[in-house]
């Protein structure tokens, strides 16, 4: 992938999308949220980044190799990302907000939902249930994804 004469990254298309190494890559491959950050802690199984946008602590399941207190950007894509109108039992990747928008799309629906902190943030869900037992407009949510789910960026 270029970006103005530069090579920014090299790999299969399976390494570009789950594995970007920038901001400016992750954003032109797909749809993803990115929640700006200050690195607190890093070790080397686990990187907890304090997150104003998204309201609260973020947890990626490796360090990042970072100084202390580094600004850094977790990039998440929509469909790793999941709804649930129940606060999932962990303290970190989870942020309370409200559905705005649904784009139903048959197999898949898209959620816009709005953190408490204003953050809008991107859902892709798959339509596995009937209309009447899905996430619905102004309903209140918590979204909320897996330890692997996020890539910290620092560009």
């Amino acid at each position: 992938m270029i970006n103005n004469g530069r090579i920014e990254q090299v790999g299969t298309p399976t390494d570009v999308y789950e594995f970007p190494n920038s901001r400016y890559v992750a954003d032109f491959i797909g749809s993803v949220n990115m929640f700006e950050g200050r690195i607190v802690e890093d070790e080397p199984a686990h990187v907890l980044i304090e997150s104003d946008e998204a309201g609260g602590p973020l947890y990626i399941d490796h360090g990042v190799s970072a100084p202390p207190d580094a600004k850094v950007w977790v990039a998440v894509r929509p469909e790793k990302i999941m709804l649930s109108r129940e606060a999932p039992d962990t303290p970190y990747n989870r942020f309370p907000g409200v559905v705005k928008e649904i784009g139903y799309l048959g197999d898949q629906s898209i959620y816009l939902v709005r953190l408490d902190t204003g953050k809008m943030v991107r859902v892709t869900q798959p339509n596995l249930m009937r209309h009447s037992e899905r996430v619905s407009w102004d309903e209140r949510v918590y979204v909320h994804w897996h330890a692997t789910s996020g890539v910290v960026l620092n560009e």
